[in-house]
């Protein structure tokens, strides 16, 4: 059973990274401990930590200290060899990435950098370290610059470097490649590369090449004047801003960095104010030369704009400031989670997961942790993608969502809401949401308005709802979401960030209604805790729920927990664990612990049982031996919301857990509530879950 792999290059910016970042994030969601480890890294006395180690063990949270996770320095590496010996440093090598081994499940390898001399012996180090490690090679190729012979060429002769080294190579990543080359490059490689090895060819994206404003600021030494909170801006262009500003209007591209004097405050005012119009193109930053700063009236006019780019002020004249811009090799770095994001989706857009992780890891472990529930979670809804509606389309943060769930071609969507208003938010906030993939909808304005009306009179009509109160209700986004719901134009909807759980709700109570055979609608979250993922009903919908009403939820609960993967351990919380205690309160959850294993006699369920006893095994053999679900509950139902409530908000402030949900429970068909405090993490997960039930509904 294979446990690591090893990623090579064969020349410095190859873009490795993508696959190192895009491999360990789809592991996460397979085995338990991931490890990462660097054998050789690049350092200077400027540069004290290897920025692409900082970025994979911050941003995946891997428990693995920074100085396990690389063996030598460049330089301490070539010293050793001409002190002592190749093997030496290889023993070294292979003694601390079995220290790694022993302790995670599976560990991915990366290669050098190629950033000193000696790309040749550079390689032949690469091939020596996977062959001693017993590790199979991703090999990363870059197209940059390059012909389709070249390409290919650099490919074959890599890889009869590493079979004449005994070393297996399990793919072949071509990288950068320009979209006029891909099919040629593919269909050449494809007729002969052996069958065994994946190919992948990874068309050029100016995104992950390009530098941001912080990265610039940074190389150049540069003094931030304003703009603080857009230093993550792509820089794709530049422009020097030495013409007239009619001319220089013309020159702007998307993306684009000006480079000017200092002393040209007609070029900084039109800059900002095209950045501003929906008529140009969006303007990455401003580096002002030569020493100049913007004098005191041009200062006083930038301070009152709401929203400033980068403006960046250098001592180096423009020319010189131009070539410097042009020579800026991007890398991503830990604290840029946007291009981080883009790597992931990069991955997953281009490799064949599926194959890939059939080839190099095949883990049956015991339980789910989160990183592999949410895994899952993405596999699971693109495997048959849904339809769904997101009212509040004008919420940053559900653009935002939006966007990243188009880029993973998990769903559809539909937002509502103007689509000109949607538009400028999405310019405005440089928000990377293909319109070609979503469809916006202002209800008012739409084809089907009259339709929905018609049917919502329809239905409410002996509830005193009249055809004007159809035609305003409308009108709400809620309604006007769930009627889409309901008419089968979308198969769920997920809102909440701006209105409340009631606002959502209410219109699927009224007429999308209950499963047969359910009487109560209720909610779970899905708790992501470090070692596990549990299950906590109802923590949203039901204030204090029936003995009859609080088996239904369990009922619920356990059977959401078995769809979702998680074998379900049903546990009737109350303030007391088995016949200890007495009270009404507590007599309503052992009633309905009855009820469940009348209804349910397979199910394992316990009750009543503290919330102690529940989740730790000594305590709950302790008050409940024999019991199976003691100690090991996996399904939480909590006896009211007040309790539920405060103690999933208590669980994840404390530990850091996060809650994936609310998910509403025995509906028709999917609608899910959002928090308004949510976070973009929040709404995307909702939107996967809301999916995923939407496929029960096919």
């Amino acid at each position: 059973m294979i446990k690591t792999v090893f990623i090579a290059s064969t020349e410095p910016y190859s873009g490795k990274s993508i696959i190192s970042i895009g491999l360990v994030n789809m592991l996460l969601g397979k085995a338990q401990k991931i490890g990462y480890f660097k054998p050789i890294i690049n350092q200077n006395d400027t540069q004290k930590r290897d920025d692409h180690i900082d970025t994979i063990l911050s941003y995946f949270d891997l428990p693995v200290i920074y100085d396990d996770a690389y063996a030598f320095t460049w330089q301490e590496a070539m010293s050793k060899m001409e002190t002592e010996s190749e093997g030496e440093v290889l023993d070294t090598i292979i003694r601390k990435f079995k220290y790694l081994e022993e302790k995670y499940d599976f560990t991915v390898v990366e290669g050098t950098d190629y950033l000193g001399d000696g790309a040749a012996f550079e390689f032949d180090i690469n091939v020596q370290i996977a062959k001693n490690l017993r590790a199979p090679v991703i090999i990363v190729i870059s197209g940059k610059d390059k012909s389709t012979a070249q390409i290919v060429n650099g490919v074959l002769t890599a890889i009869h470097n590493f079979d004449a080294r005994e070393t297996q190579v399990l793919a072949v990543v071509a990288n950068k490649i320009k979209p006029e080359f891909a099919k040629d490059v593919e269909e050449l490689l494809k007729e002969q590369l052996s069958p065994g090895i994946l190919l992948t060819v990874i068309q050029e994206d100016i995104r992950l090449q390009s530098p941001t404003m912080k990265e610039i600021c940074t190389r150049l030494n540069g003094k931030l004047l304003f703009g603080k909170d857009h230093l993550s801006n792509l820089a794709d262009n530049f422009v020097t801003g030495a013409m007239q500003v009619p001319n220089f209007l013309n020159y702007l591209k998307e993306n684009v960095v000006i480079i000017t004097p200092g002393d040209r405050g007609d070029i900084i005012i039109s800059a900002l104010q095209a950045n501003l119009s929906t008529s140009y193109p969006k303007v990455a930053g401003i580096i002002l030369t030569a020493g100049y700063e913007p004098e005191e009236p041009i200062i006083r006019l930038i301070n009152g704009l709401q929203t400033v780019v980068p403006i960046i002020a250098v001592e180096s004249g423009t020319f010189q400031t131009s070539n410097e811009v042009g020579a800026i090799r991007s890398t991503i770095t830990a604290d840029n989670t946007k291009k981080i994001q883009l790597a992931i989706d990069t991955f997953n857009k281009y490799i064949d997961v599926a194959e890939l992780d059939k080839q190099i890891i095949k883990f049956k472990p015991s339980g789910i942790t989160p990183r592999m529930f949410q895994y899952q979670l993405v596999q699971w809804a693109k495997s048959a993608k849904k339809h769904i509606v997101l009212p509040e389309g004008t919420d940053e943060r559900i653009l935002k969502a939006a966007a990243r769930l188009l880029s993973q071609d998990i769903v559809d969507l539909t937002l509502l809401g103007d689509v000109n208003e949607i538009h400028g938010i999405i310019k405005r906030l440089d928000i990377n949401l293909d319109l070609t993939k979503v469809k916006i909808v202002n209800p008012a304005d739409d084809v089907y308005y009259n339709d929905y009306v018609n049917t919502l009179y329809e239905l409410r009509k002996n509830k005193n709802v009249n055809m004007e109160m159809a035609r305003d209700m409308m009108t709400d986004v809620s309604y006007f979401g769930t009627m889409m719901v309901y008419k089968g134009h979308a198969d769920g909807m997920v809102s909440g960030a701006v209105h409340t759980t009631q606002h959502t709700i209410r219109p699927a109570l009224q007429f999308i209604k209950t499963k047969p055979g359910i009487s109560v609608v209720s909610s779970i979250f899905f708790m992501c805790l470090p070692d596990r993922v549990s299950v906590f009903g109802d923590c949203a919908v039901n204030p204090n729920p029936t003995a009859e009403q609080l088996a239904e939820i369990a009922i619920s609960s356990a059977e959401s927990s078995k769809r979702f993967g998680i074998e379900p351990r049903v546990a009737m919380l109350s303030y007391s664990s088995g016949t200890s205690g007495e009270g009404e309160d507590v007599e309503k959850v052992r009633k309905a612990t009855e009820i469940v294993r009348l209804k349910r006699p397979g199910l394992k369920v316990e009750g009543p049982i503290q919330y102690d006893a529940a989740v730790d095994p000594v305590i709950g053999s302790s008050k409940l031996p024999g019991s199976e679900v003691a100690g090991r509950a996996s399904v939480l139902i909590f006896p009211d919301l007040n309790t539920g409530n405060n103690t999933y908000k208590a669980v994840q402030r404390e530990t850091g857990a996060l809650a994936i949900g609310p998910m509403l429970q025995g509906l028709n068909k999917p609608v899910n509530d959002l928090s308004r405090g949510c976070t973009i993490d929040d709404i995307f997960n909702t939107v996967i879950i809301t999916a995923i039930q939407c496929q029960d509904n096919s």
